[in-house]
């Protein structure tokens, strides 16, 4: 037994992918968790990492939760593969993460690595997936850095990383320049890989749009930064006209709670584009949200308003008796991907067959609008998918939020996947 499971508190929970009429009111996971087939019975074992404690335990806890709807969904399909699932909590620590994957790999025979909300933690893991040649999947963590500077042939992420929030975010900018005329722009980000590589992907967005415009200031707390006080401030001294922030979770959230006591708002704009959509940031606005927010997220409840996104919703709804975040709806998607590529090669350990599988893999996600399917990229392993960006709204919809996002304005998914001359730039002409 090595050192991170005497580390790790153990809650072993042998769960059924059936196990729908579970009490909502049962104890959320702290530590490691097996769900679906039992290891002697299963096709494939995916070993997933997410934060279990801390600020960010919610988006582990949902992640749980969304892995446990498509296991339920699998079920219901005679032909889809058993997937045995071990979940343990990554403790957003990077070296932590790092000899969990490889105890993952060594001990557990994970065929798949999987998860990560951290893109320090998500970076880290992924130079050991292709160290050790094992197919990792990215549910969550959003840098582009994943999938351009750093993408291998072993990564694919499921989710929106951050390229496509930002490039939506610089088109719906230049939309709004020419509308209102904003000159001045800040960014307020988390002093890491997350938020200095979303800073950078929404730069070289605008710039590629030929948006112009001054940079009033960039701010950088620390993650899961107590009091934004002294930032608040700077920015109330030389005010721009659009503050975009990459804080997410519980940090943004937190960030708006100490702006609403100041006239932040009533001096600028303020725009989230990959996180601030979050279901737990539109509770947290209350039925007051402050005048100006521009917010969107890698999933919505509202949106799109399809069948398959509100059955997806329902379900988790039915579930765990609260409603998804978006990292519920990227391990929903992971645990979808895989097993449609186990399907289509159906021997997992040919690990060449499997990443031939998987790129240009398409597969119809909750979060596609009607005529468009989500697809791997072959080039460059991320998905391919719409953003849409909006405003807060009254909506008794999913209570206890008491807003949803409205105004809806979307961006195609093809609009937004970088060109071939990015991707070639990034990757300093280095190949995948």
């Amino acid at each position: 037994m090595t050192f991170w499971r005497y580390l790790t508190p153990i809650l072993w929970l042998a769960i059924s992918p059936l196990a729908a009429d579970e009490s909502a009111a049962a104890a959320e996971p702290v530590g490691r968790v097996e769900l679906g087939a039992p290891a002697a019975e299963a096709d494939v074992t995916v070993a997933c990492m997410y934060p279990m404690t801390g600020r960010p335990a919610s988006y582990g806890r949902d992640s749980i939760a969304g892995i446990r709807v498509a296991l339920a969904e699998l079920a219901q399909q005679p032909d889809a593969p058993r997937l045995r699932v071990i979940v343990d909590d990554s403790r957003s620590k990077a070296s932590f993460a790092v000899r969990m994957a490889e105890d993952f790999i060594a001990v557990d025979q994970a065929d798949i690595l999987c998860g990560m909300v951290s893109s320090g933690v998500g970076l880290a893991v992924s130079r050991v997936a292709r160290k050790r040649r094992v197919i990792m999947i990215g549910t969550d963590h959003a840098s582009s850095r994943s999938v351009l500077e750093e993408g291998h042939r072993y990564y694919f992420r499921v989710s929106s990383d951050t390229w496509y929030s930002h490039a939506a975010g610089a088109r719906y900018l230049k939309e709004l320049q020419a509308k209102t005329g904003w000159q001045k722009l800040a960014f307020l980000g988390p002093d890491y890989e997350y938020g200095r590589v979303a800073w950078r992907d929404l730069r070289q967005a605008l710039g590629m749009l030929g948006v112009e415009y001054q940079v009033a200031g960039d701010y950088w707390p620390k993650l899961y930064e107590p009091d934004y006080t002294l930032y608040i401030q700077s920015l109330l001294e030389s005010p721009p006209d659009i503050l975009v922030t990459a804080l997410w979770g519980g940090d943004f959230n937190a960030f708006i709670e100490q702006a609403r006591t100041t006239n932040l708002f009533q001096q600028m704009a303020v725009a989230n584009f990959d996180t601030g959509g979050n279901y737990d940031t539109l509770v947290a606005l209350g039925e007051d949200p402050p005048p100006g927010l521009i917010l969107s997220a890698r999933h919505h409840l509202n949106w799109p308003d399809t069948e398959r996104n509100r059955r997806f919703v329902q379900a988790f709804y039915e579930l765990s008796g609260r409603y998804p975040s978006y990292s519920a709806q990227g391990a929903y998607a992971g645990m979808l991907v895989i097993a449609k590529a186990v399907a289509m090669v159906g021997d997992v350990s040919d690990t060449d067959a499997m990443i031939a599988a998987l790129e240009g893999l398409h597969i119809e996600l909750p979060k596609d609008p009607e005529g468009f399917t989500s697809y791997l990229d072959a080039d460059t392993h991320q998905i391919v998918q719409a953003q849409a960006i909006g405003r807060p709204v009254a909506s008794d919809r999913y209570p206890p939020a008491r807003v949803m996002l409205g105004g809806w304005v979307v961006y195609e998914a093809e609009l937004l996947k970088p060109s071939p001359e990015l991707v070639q730039r990034r990757r300093g002409g280095r190949a995948n």
